[in-house]
Parts: structure tokens; C-alpha cells; sequence
């Protein structure tokens, strides 16, 4: 058979077996975690009315502390969350740098491959289906474990990649970074009979075209964005190269940069580095190419601190992906940002909050003696640097708030600890209410239903029927946020 017939072939076949698109049963079978893994990832129940009929699964490494951040980590096809706890290292930077993991899962009974549906329309927008449901595990971990709302992060392989996708143009005000491993840009199909054509050909959109998708999920939201990781295999079959070039294009449009990289490096695996920075010189968009690997996560069982995992079905031996998008989101950096404050220098103290405008917070604190500068975070990421006791952050979203500490910095740039967090608000939103039957909130878009039962977007509160008979007050209490509010408003 011809080599490029082979890879035809083949690619119908990896196709079949990891994103789940025609029959079941083609496809390898992923593989079963140990027992003693199992123990340690723990099943959650009752998170919310679940309309995307998921499963929640969570890893929380002891001892714990409250304002810790939190990951979400969703699988491929024919994977499970216990799979995808056992291989993809996540597990160890947990432990390591001390953070929450959820895993949602999927079932056949919602997609015969158990694939996370990020072609349907119906359950892959804000407020629906398996997209609200993983909100409602957000939610249910901030107030279980106590997580960081301000330091959020997701992340997913293959179909899983194309929903992290998706919940980061529907949900840019909860997650503050994602990484999209061997998967697709956010809403590049609505349709199961269009999936296949986003995972194999060159969509021919504009960067803004591609952009626009991101915006049109949320519309309103003017930011701040998710910086966004990408890792792509240049020998993927399934999902081709050209998904990273075009999640590549979108989410710097989203930034407003442009597709000429900031910088490049090698790294190990064949790996090569591409990062785009935002206006303030700060990373927003990285791809990760990596030269000759096919369709899976990337991993590198060992050891060292860079490595992790372990090899199995689609994932495949080359680099750790899960310790470079960690550190890439600023995971490994004490609470609130910062590198851990190696020189010595005390946390500033006094940190507080000046005053807000709509699009603007700021900040002053107390000097460090021996500080040359001082480094600024705003949700876990580096916001700017000032040699001043005060900085004003600006270019905010309306009505938001936002976490911040500052690190001091000494003459040869290394960070102190960082301060305790404070928090903003920016100034401008005005709460709302509106009256009326739960067919026309979920009309007018402030609520949407799931097999005939009403729920308000963003709380997900159940309202009852999907019906003209029903009526309740929903108030708008931030940007597509409802609550019931029948008590008054």
C-alpha cells in the first residue's frame, strides 16, 4: 500500500478509536488504572442539577491549604477519568505544588466513545449541557476544597481538548488559563456531521474570523482573556497540525497580537516553543510543536521534576505537557504569584486598594528595604512591574473582580515572597431583574433548559418547568450571572 494511503487508513482508523465520530468498538481500549491510584481519586456527588450528565471525579493532595488553585483535566475519547489521573502526571504536580485536580467523565450514553460532545451546539455553549456541568464542578470545588476562583485553569486531550476549547470562549471569566492538547479552536463545528472536516482540513478562516467565534460565545465580555497553551503533534492523523495553527490564530486575535511569535525555543522531545506576548511583554498565547508525534498527550516518565506520566493509550512518550502548561499558568509559584522567594526578601506588607474605575484597579503597599522593583499579579499572572509603591492596573473588564499580590524584586531580578492577596472590583455593572414566564427567560438568554426543566445561566439554579405556566425573577447579579431572586430584587 502507498505510504500516503497507509496514512489515510490509518487516520480514519485513530479517528474512529480517539474522537469517537462513527461506530463504537473500533478503537483501542484505554487502559485501567491501579488499584492504588483509584484510591486516591475520589468520586463527588450531588454537584448540581448536572444537565450534561457527567460524572465528577477529584484529586486534592493532602493537607490542602484554602486559596490553593484549581485544575480541571478532561480525557479523550474511549478514556476515563481514572485514565486520564494515571498518565497524564497531574497527579504529581498537585502533590508538588500544591493544587486541586477535578476530572469530569464522560459516558457512552452521551456519545458511543465516551467522547465529550465539543461539536454539539446544545451542550458545548455557556449554560448548557456538559459546558454547565463542568461549571457546576468548578463551583462545587471552590466551596469544597476552599479554591482560588481567581486562579482556575483547564485543560484536555482530543475531545476533551475541543471542550477546554469551547469552555474558555464560554466561561472567560471563570477560567484564567487553559491548554488544548491535540485538539480543535473553540466552536470550529456545531454538528457532528462537521467534526470530521474541523479535525482534517484547513478551515480557510482569518484570524479575526477565528476570533470572532471566541467572542460570539460570551458576547459582552471584553476581558481579561485565558492565556491559552496549545500542543500539537506534527504527525497527528486524527486531529491535524493544522487545528494548532488555527487555535493559534485564534486566541492571539482574541489578545489582539498578531501570529509572528515574541520568541522561540527547543526543548526537549523535538519540542519547539512558540510564545506570543501580550501588549506588556507578558506570555498570552504558547504553542508547543512537537516533531513527529502523533495523536495523544504528551508525557516523559521519570523522575525529574520536569518529567511525569506514563505511556498508554494516546499518551505518548516524548514531553511532560502537563509540567510545562503548570508552569506556564503559574502553578509552581507560591499563592498569588511570585518564584517562591529564593532571595530573601520579605513578602510586602499594606497591600491595599486605592480606587477602581470601570476599567481600572489601583494598588499601593509598603516598601521593602533591598527591593529594586516590584512585580505585580493579577489573578495568578504576572500583571506589570513598577520600582514604585504603587501600580494601576488598566484595560479591566467592567464590573469584575479581580485577586492581586505584588513580589519584590532585587537588583538581580530575583522575586521575595509574595504579599497577601487583595481583592478588586471594577465599577460600572448595575444589577438587574426581570420578571417573567421560564420559557422567555430561556428565550431572552438568561436561562437555558435540559430535558424540559428550566436553569438559571451561570448558577444553574433550577426553576422548574420549561414552560409559559411557570414564572420566576431572575436578577443579573454580574455579567451572565442569574440568580432567583422571587423574594425581591
Amino acid at each position: 500500500m502507498h505510504l500516503s494511503t497507509l496514512r489515510r487508513v490509518l487516520g480514519r482508523l485513530a479517528l474512529t478509536a480517539a474522537l469517537g465520530l462513527t461506530a463504537a468498538g473500533l478503537g483501542t481500549a484505554a487502559s485501567t488504572a491501579p488499584a492504588a491510584a483509584e484510591a486516591t481519586l475520589q468520586q463527588v456527588t450531588g454537584f448540581g442539577s448536572n444537565p450534561g450528565n457527567l460524572a465528577m471525579y477529584a484529586y486534592t493532595p493532602t493537607g490542602l491549604p484554602a486559596g490553593a488553585p484549581l485544575v480541571v483535566a478532561m480525557h479523550g475519547c474511549t478514556q476515563s477519568a481514572s485514565d486520564y489521573f494515571t498518565h497524564s502526571g497531574w497527579q504529581k504536580y498537585a502533590d508538588l505544588w500544591g493544587f486541586a485536580v477535578v476530572f469530569p467523565q464522560t459516558n457512552s450514553a452521551n456519545n458511543s466513545s465516551s467522547c465529550f460532545s465539543w461539536f454539539d451546539a446544545g451542550k458545548d455553549t455557556r449554560g448548557k449541557g456538559e459546558a454547565a456541568s463542568v461549571i457546576q464542578m468548578v463551583n462545587t470545588a471552590e466551596a469544597g476544597y476552599g479554591s482560588d476562583a481567581h486562579r482556575v485553569f483547564v485543560t484536555g486531550l482530543s475531545a476533551g481538548g475541543g471542550m477546554t476549547a469551547n469552555l474558555l470562549a464560554d466561561y472567560p471569566d471563570v477560567f484564567a488559563g487553559g491548554a488544548v492538547d491535540s485538539g480543535l479552536p473553540a466552536q470550529c463545528a456545531t454538528t457532528l456531521t462537521a467534526a470530521s472536516g474541523c479535525q482534517q482540513n484547513n478551515q480557510n478562516l482569518t484570524p479575526a474570523q477565528w476570533g470572532d467565534k471566541v467572542r460570539s460565545s460570551n458576547p459582552g465580555y471584553t476581558g481579561p482573556w485565558p492565556r491559552v497553551a496549545i500542543w500539537q503533534g506534527s504527525a497527528d492523523y486524527t486531529v491535524y497540525p493544522v487545528n494548532g495553527t488555527e487555535l493559534r490564530d485564534q486566541w492571539t486575535n482574541v489578545w489582539g497580537i498578531g501570529q509572528s511569535a515574541s520568541s522561540t525555543q527547543n526543548l526537549t522531545g523535538g519540542t519547539t516553543l512558540s510564545v506570543y506576548d501580550d501588549s506588556a511583554g507578558r506570555p498570552a498565547v504558547e504553542l508547543y510543536s512537537i516533531s513527529g508525534m502523533g495523536h495523544g498527550l504528551a508525557v516523559n516518565a521519570g523522575s525529574g521534576t520536569d518529567q511525569c506520566g506514563s505511556a498508554g493509550a494516546y499518551f505518548l512518550s516524548s514531553i511532560c505537557s502537563s509540567y510545562y502548561t503548570a508552569r506556564f499558568w503559574g502553578l509552581d509559584a507560591p499563592a498569588g504569584g511570585g518564584t517562591g522567594g529564593g532571595t530573601g526578601l520579605p513578602a510586602p506588607t499594606g497591600l491595599g486598594v486605592t480606587g477602581t474605575t470601570d476599567t481600572t484597579v489601583s494598588l499601593s503597599w509598603s516598601a521593602v528595604t533591598g527591593a529594586a522593583s516590584y512585580d505585580v499579579y493579577r489573578n495568578g499572572s504576572r500583571a506589570g512591574s513598577t520600582t514604585a509603591t504603587g501600580y494601576t492596573d488598566s484595560g479591566l473588564a467592567t464590573a469584575t473582580a479581580y485577586g492581586y499580590t505584588v513580589v519584590a524584586v532585587d537588583s538581580a531580578g530575583s522575586a521575595g515572597a509574595a504579599s497577601a492577596a487583595v481583592t478588586a472590583t471594577t465599577t460600572g455593572y448595575v444589577p438587574q431583574c426581570y420578571t417573567a414566564s421560564n420559557y422567555a427567560q430561556v428565550t431572552a438568554g438568561r436561562a437555558h433548559q435540559s430535558g424540559g426543566t428550566a436553569y438559571a445561566n451561570g448558577s444553574g439554579q433550577t426553576m422548574g418547568l420549561w414552560n409559559t405556566f411557570v414564572t420566576h425573577t431572575l436578577k443579573q447579579t454580574s455579567p451572565g450571572y442569574y440568580v432567583i431572586a422571587d423574594g425581591g430584587c
